[in-house]
């Protein structure tokens, strides 16, 4: 008799016509022949994937995009509900049959003369009773070899689904990677997701952006947990303990390097469970604790190097599991490694740029695309934390919450409790980034780093955020960070990436109650000298100027604040208004 997923797969086989149809079994032996495969095929014109040199990178290979298909497409990502509303203005909204009928029409025998890869994939640990089943069909080898890194791909998922039907849907075509056909549609009432024409990974790695935030968030709405955009990470103090911790950082503001963090500060330790998804759940002891739902890293390159992230260097050059993939970078022609800037001081002689032509240093222009990216497993990060497996997560004590700011938003600050951290959160700005296409360096409202990644409205999302904290008996304390201010010379003021560990202790310090905070308009400040600076050239004044509030730039915070929330109207739960007018009229507003 035939399960539910053999008839989705016949369904598939029946719309886009495949001359083959492969389900994967996630071993290596299958991982090398898709490799194999790879790099004898063509997609565009362009060979799917190019061996490295395996001394310096071992198992890796190269992977160069169409120009037109280099990062998340959000004006073409749409959330497609039954009702408009329950989308919110967070998302672009289309009717799902509307949407389907799109769709259908791009899939039509869309992979005739191309194989339809079947990825039956977990997110989340196995046995854990978090994890969510999953099926993928797409027609692109990088897209398998990919998902394969990136989360638990392989037969014991079969027989975990079963003969149930509760399994998430991503349907995924390349297509003719054609831009004014590349669509990312989300269903988050019938957990499917269906994309078409872009083989980039927030777009075609549908169990990453698309099920493990889109989708998951409006799962955890129903079901009572979170699926956030954050890292997890256990710090190890001098005693041996590990406080646990989530971060939400939007794209380019250090979350990576703060997931892989090696401390400045003698006698501690970061242990690495996730740099980019948290599912948060309330344990049977009422406290949160997260898991990481993803199986790698899909890290941005430049900026990556042995000064700012000697972990993640480790990590990609080792040898443990197959394949790491290089996205987008330059290629030094000498020794056939990705190079991307960032990676050496030097700007190698012979480089190929990142979309194949030889690459003039004396240009203007960058050698490896801004969002070009790298994809390697968990499992081969040196540090990571023993509890990374453990199907009931870690328990979480404090989150932090950041944006990559030149003014305005202090280095730290501690939120007074639960509400006002939702709060605080809720209003975060970012400078835009090449993560998401669009212009570089604008200031843009980013909610939790979720405002791309929230499957319905976030005006309920606010909310729910806040039904969580009634339930948890627990709360960790909410912190804020910008490790990005500027000075008058436009010279950033903080050393930030490993000098970050210095935030983290006094952290930890008000976790345990080591330390008091002095109140401020916006929240809880470090009592002066709370924060080790040993071995640093900073002054008592540049340290004042990181934490000062400068009220004239609060001001014009809060006008974009009032602009920001009206776009949801009523559905900005009361308690964040109360806390919008509390914070205006401290500014004298």
């Amino acid at each position: 008799m035939a399960t539910p997923m053999d008839l989705f797969v016949k369904e598939m086989r029946e719309l886009f016509w495949p001359d083959e149809v492969y389900i994967m079994d996630g071993s290596q032996q299958e991982a090398e022949k898709l490799a194999d495969i790879a790099q004898k095929s063509e997609v565009d014109g362009r060979v799917v994937l190019k061996k490295l040199n395996d001394k310096e990178y071992p198992n890796s290979y190269y992977h160069r995009s169409n120009p037109n298909d280099v990062a998340r497409t959000e004006h073409l990502t749409f959330v497609c509900t039954s009702l408009k509303e329950q989308a919110g203005p967070n998302n672009n909204w289309m009717d799902p049959k509307e949407a389907k009928e799109k769709m259908t029409s791009f899939f039509k025998a869309a992979m005739k003369g191309r194989t339809m890869y079947v990825i039956p994939f977990v997110m989340g640990m196995s046995k854990s009773k978090y994890a969510k089943n999953c099926v993928q069909i797409t027609d692109s080898a990088y897209v398998a070899l990919s998902m394969r890194v990136m989360s638990r791909v392989g037969k014991q998922v079969v027989e975990r689904i079963g003969n149930s039907s509760d399994f998430f849907r991503g349907i995924h075509s390349i297509g003719d990677v054609n831009p004014n056909r590349r669509f990312i549609m989300h269903f988050p009432q019938e957990n499917l997701v269906m994309s078409f024409g872009s083989g980039y990974g927030g777009n075609a790695l549908l169990g990453k952006k698309c099920y493990s935030l889109r989708i998951g968030s409006y799962l955890g709405y129903q079901e009572g947990w979170l699926a956030e955009h954050m890292i997890i990470i256990g710090v190890q103090s001098p005693d041996k303990k590990v406080t646990y911790f989530l971060g939400a950082f939007p794209s380019a503001c250090g979350k990576t390097n703060l997931a892989l963090l090696e401390p400045v500060l003698k006698g501690y330790k970061v242990w690495t469970l996730g740099d980019d998804i948290a599912w948060i759940n309330i344990g049977e002891d009422g406290q949160l604790y997260a898991i990481n739902p993803e199986a790698g890293f899909f890290g941005v390159a430049p900026g990556t190097g042995v000064k700012t992230n000697p972990v993640m260097m480790k990590t990609l050059k080792n040898d443990k599991f197959f394949p790491t993939l290089f996205t987008n970078t330059a290629i030094d022609n000498s020794n056939n490694t990705p190079w991307w800037e960032g990676v050496s001081d030097e700007v190698p002689l012979d480089l190929t740029d990142w979309q194949g032509q030889k690459y003039d240093k004396n240009s203007d222009k960058p050698a490896a695309h801004p969002n070009s990216r790298f994809t390697v497993s968990i499992y081969n990060c040196p540090t990571l934390s023993p509890e990374y497996d453990n199907p009931k997560g870690v328990p979480i004590s404090g989150i932090i919450f950041g944006g990559r700011r030149k003014d305005t938003i202090p280095l730290v600050y501690e939120a007074k409790d639960w509400n006002s951290g939702v709060f605080m959160a809720s209003i975060i700005g970012s400078e835009t980034t090449a993560a998401s296409s669009g212009q570089v360096g604008n200031v843009r409202r980013d909610p939790m780093a979720m405002f791309p990644f929230c499957g319905y409205n976030m005006g309920d999302y606010f909310q729910h955020w806040l039904n969580i904290g009634k339930r948890v008996k627990k709360l960790p304390k909410i912190f804020m960070v910008n490790w990005f201010r500027k000075d008058e010379n436009g010279k950033f003021m903080w050393p930030g990436f490993r000098d970050n560990s210095r935030i983290i202790k006094w952290m930890i310090d008000r976790i345990e109650g080591k330390t008091g905070a002095k109140e401020s308009e916006i929240g809880l400040f470090p009592e002066e000298n709370a924060i080790d600076l040993s071995g640093l050239d900073i002054k008592k004044e540049k340290m004042e100027k990181l934490l000062k509030v400068n009220r004239e730039d609060w001001k014009k915070e809060i006008v974009m604040i009032e602009e920001f929330y009206a776009k949801f109207g009523n559905k900005i739960p009361i308690d964040l208004r109360n806390h919008l007018t509390d914070i205006k009229k401290k500014f004298g507003m």
